[in-house]
C-alpha cells in the first residue's frame, strides 16, 4: 500500500492510479467508519453571510449521501422565512473582516446605506463567482431531501407561526433535534 508521501515523490504516477489509491483509501476510511451517515447542524444566525454556510454543509453533506438535517433557531429562522430576501443582509457593523473594497474606519460603516451597500456587495461576489443564491440553496436543499427544521420554541417567542415559513419547513422543539443530533455522524453549530 502506498502513503501520501509515495504519491507525492513517485515519478510519473498517472492520475488514474491517483485516482484509484485515493478510491482505496476513501473505501477503507469507509469500513472503519460505522457511524450513522447523518449531518445535523444548527442555523442560529440570520443574516445573508450567516445563511451560507449551514445550507452549503447541508446540501453537501446530502449530495455526499448523507442524511442531512438543519435545525433553524433564533434568527437563523429569518433563513427559511418566506421573506428571506428581505430579511437576509450584511452588516459591515461589527463586522471587522469583512472585506470592503476601500479601508474604512469602523464609524463609517454605521452610516446610512451602509447596511444595503455591503448586502448588494456579497450578492455580487457570490455570484461573480457563481455561488448559488440562497432560493437556489434552499431548493436544492429540498430536492436533496435535507430537513429544514423551525425551532417551536424560538417561533413561539418571535410569534411566528407556521404559515410565516418556506414550503416544506418540519417544525420541533430542541429535543426533538438533539434526539436526531445525537445519533449523527457530524454535528455542526454554525
Amino acid at each position: 500500500m502506498l502513503d501520501q508521501r509515495d504519491v507525492i515523490s513517485a515519478p510519473g504516477l498517472s492520475e488514474e492510479a491517483v485516482r484509484r489509491i485515493v478510491q482505496e483509501e476513501l473505501e477503507r476510511a469507509a469500513r472503519r467508519d460505522e457511524g450513522p451517515k447523518r449531518a445535523a447542524i444548527i442555523a442560529s444566525k440570520g443574516t445573508l453571510d450567516w445563511a451560507y454556510p449551514p445550507l452549503i454543509l447541508a446540501t453537501t453533506a446530502a449530495a455526499s449521501g448523507m442524511e442531512s438535517s438543519v435545525f433553524f433557531t433564533f434568527y437563523g429562522l429569518d433563513i427559511i422565512h418566506k421573506d428571506f430576501e428581505h430579511k437576509l443582509k450584511v452588516s459591515p457593523v461589527g463586522n471587522p473582516a469583512m472585506p470592503m473594497p476601500v479601508p474604512m474606519p469602523s464609524l463609517v460603516t454605521v452610516l446610512p446605506g451602509m447596511g444595503p451597500l455591503a448586502t448588494s456587495m456579497m450578492k455580487s461576489k457570490f455570484q461573480g463567482k457563481h455561488v448559488a443564491p440562497i432560493r437556489e440553496l434552499l431548493e436544492s436543499a429540498q430536492d436533496l431531501g435535507v430537513h429544514l427544521i423551525a425551532c417551536q420554541m424560538t417561533m413561539d417567542v418571535f410569534g411566528y407561526t407556521q404559515d410565516d415559513f418556506i414550503d416544506g419547513v418540519e417544525f420541533a422543539g430542541a429535543a426533538k433535534f438533539l434526539a436526531d443530533a445525537r445519533q449523527a455522524h457530524v454535528t455542526l453549530f454554525v
